[in-house]
């Protein structure tokens, strides 16, 4: 996702669909990906959905 200024972040959302945390806005798009897989790596059993705007 990215903020109206372009800075790219991510959404955790609950199994029902509610948003439970974002993430800070980050420089990159990469740097949004590295902190998509600090999450993957400390919650390894959360389900990882990718929704592109």
């Amino acid at each position: 996702m990215y903020q109206h200024d372009g800075s790219p972040f991510f959404n955790l959302k609950a199994t029902n669909g509610q948003v439970i945390g974002k993430s800070e806005m980050y420089s990159s798009a990469a740097a949004c990906e590295n902190g998509i897989e600090s999450v993957k790596k400390n919650a390894p059993e959360a389900e990882v959905v990718e929704e592109l705007e």
